[in-house]
């Protein structure tokens, strides 16, 4: 079995670049052969890229988040742009809309958001989407703009009404260690009614680990933690469900199997 961690904050693990390194050999030891490098600022992205350039399986998106709105740099869109032409950059974000810190105002955040959707259809490349407290805005913007390589709602947090809104574009649904909480309902009503080969998982790390590990800062290794819930919860075999899982992702990032 193999695992593709499709959203791991590795900058934001460790800021030491052995440690960084250390994470993702630790990560590989555990079957998690691919991961997704995200970083919210361009600065920060610059640092971990240079750092994981050349690390076999790892892969990265580069993107302005909303936390970044007051402040995305200079040339933004310019260095972005050029980034995606880099080595093993392969997707835009991650970026969206976050209302619950209050990032800004929703005006500029709606526009940081958009213009980045148009870059990613002008580049024909995959978006890594947050939402968090803003999903209404994030449907409205989706259902125009939605970009024809795709998007993955990550670490998704809406409700099974939510998903079936945007099973007709090409929106993947990622799930995090917070689906293996017993609170998290809406996540498994979401998982039950949504297309198996559109499902992602991903650790969010260092956040949002699963139970069994509550308590410690997240680790991509403990994606299977997550998957072993998820495989139980949907009654398949954990060996089945890893293989689906592993295919979506290498679709959705364009990536061979």
């Amino acid at each position: 079995m193999q695992f593709f961690d499709t959203h791991a904050h590795i900058g934001l693990i460790y800021d030491d670049p052995i440690e960084q390194l250390r994470v993702v050999q630790d990560a590989k030891q555990a079957g998690v052969s691919r991961i997704m490098s995200i970083c919210n600022s361009l600065h920060d992205f610059t640092m971990v890229y240079n750092t994981l350039k050349n690390v076999p399986g790892v892969y990265h998106a580069v993107g302005v988040a909303p936390s970044e709105v007051s402040n995305p740099g200079k040339d933004w869109i310019k260095i972005i742009e050029s980034s995606l032409s880099l080595p093993n950059v392969i997707a835009l974000g991650e970026t969206g809309l976050d209302y619950y810190r209050k990032f800004g105002d929703k005006r500029s955040q709606i526009e940081l958001f958009v213009t980045q959707l148009d870059l990613a259809e002008k580049l024909k490349v995959p978006v890594i989407v947050h939402n968090r407290n803003a999903g209404k805005d994030i449907l409205d913007i989706l259902s125009t703009r939605c970009p024809s390589a795709g998007v993955v709602l990550h670490c998704y947090s809406e409700d099974a009404e939510f998903a079936k809104k945007v099973l007709d574009l090409n929106v993947y649904f990622s799930f995090a260690g917070n689906f293996t909480y017993r609170a998290a309902r809406n996540l498994h009503e979401t998982a039950l009614s949504i297309p198996l080969d559109r499902i992602l998982i991903e650790s969010e790390s260092p956040f949002m680990e699963p139970a069994e590990y509550r308590g410690k800062r997240n680790m991509p290794a403990y994606i299977l933690s997550t998957a072993k819930f998820l495989a139980e919860f949907l009654a398949m075999d954990f060996e089945e469900l890893s293989a689906q899982l592993w295919k979506n992702s290498c679709r959705f990032f364009k990536l061979p199997e």
